[in-house]
């Protein structure tokens, strides 16, 4: 039922959950006065007691990276990475308890998808570090794009400019690519940072490595990618996991040559992080660095990640599989 400001939400779900709140959604409740000094206190006032509904249970550290395991309100846990690099720190949030995708390297999706995060737990991934955050990547557990509204939301609450006003340039979001969501997408106003992550060339091959993403075309996900650059003018990050013997042939050079050589794109390599799964041969140095040289002899712009927070189990692929 609304209350009588027309709003399906009072000031008391606002002083039980501050985080989920859009500046402009507090403002319909009191007065833009109060609504500031509200988000000022919530955003950029370290000192002051806040509502949290998440606590940080555990956390590991090694040499530049920590990752934190978030007890949620209802006893679930999540985990958040922060990686201190020369240029700041950059944050790795998730967006699901769990993951519906399947991915054949990833330990997130191993129990399926438990639920969606709230914008408020989003959110809060980021106001509970200590650290001062300069990039902020949904590259954790979850697929961003299945919980869509949530993660549109949290970005418009982190960028606000009376709460972190945290830049655009800094925030990027990581996903497989569901191609409804993907196009709509491209029609927001947040021209944020996007990595498609696509691991093949084939439709059998990416629905082998990414069986979650079975009936979603490999060249409409391409096409969907490819607009988004060009409606935002930005690069996209091309992510892709070489496994030696599956998506590192002469043809699969050549299929990422066509789609994306005369494109603004990068095409950053990854190495696999040592999970559960099984069938699965890590490339060696010897093979990403060959792979690199023959994707930049095609003509196009290639680069290999350096993979943080292995020995805590922090790197891309292993975050969640046993709290969940």
């Amino acid at each position: 039922m609304k209350n009588t400001h027309g709003n399906n939400y009072s000031v008391a779900d606002i002083a039980n959950d501050p985080f989920g709140f859009t500046f402009k959604e507090i403002a319909k409740l009191m007065s833009e006065h109060d609504a500031k000094a509200l988000y000022s206190a919530l955003y950029k006032n370290a000192s002051k007691k806040k509502t949290y509904t998440m606590r940080a249970k555990d956390i590991f550290r090694d040499a530049d990276t920590q990752k934190y395991v978030y007890e949620l309100s209802d006893n679930k846990c999540i985990e958040t990475v922060c990686i201190k690099r020369r240029t700041g720190v950059t944050v790795c949030a998730s967006t699901q308890v769990g993951c519906a995708v399947g991915c054949a390297f990833c330990e997130s999706g191993r129990n399926g998808l438990v639920r969606n995060l709230t914008p408020s737990e989003i959110v809060q991934q980021i106001v509970l570090l200590k650290e001062k955050v300069n990039r902020i990547i949904f590259m954790g557990i979850g697929e961003p794009l299945h919980n869509y509204d949530a993660l549109i939301k949290s970005i418009h609450i982190l960028r606000d400019r009376n709460g972190l006003d945290f830049p655009t340039d800094g925030i990027t979001v990581s996903t497989i690519g569901p191609i409804k969501p993907l196009k709509k997408l491209r029609e927001e106003h947040v021209k944020i940072q996007l990595v498609l992550s696509l691991h093949a060339t084939t439709q059998k091959t990416r629905d082998y490595i990414i069986p979650g993403m079975r009936g979603n075309d490999i060249n409409q996900t391409v096409q969907a990618a490819l607009s988004y650059s060009q409606r935002h003018n930005r690069k996209i990050i091309i992510a892709y996991l070489l496994l030696p013997g599956v998506n590192d042939k002469h043809s699969d050079v050549q299929q990422l040559a066509e789609w994306f050589r005369h494109e603004n794109v990068m095409i950053n390599l990854l190495e696999y992080n040592q999970t559960n799964h099984d069938g699965i041969r890590k490339p060696d140095k010897q093979d990403l660095v060959r792979f690199r040289n023959r994707l930049e002899s095609a003509g196009l712009e290639a680069s290999i990640r350096v993979s943080h927070g292995r020995s805590i189990k922090a790197a891309c692929g292993q975050l969640a599989g046993r709290y969940n």
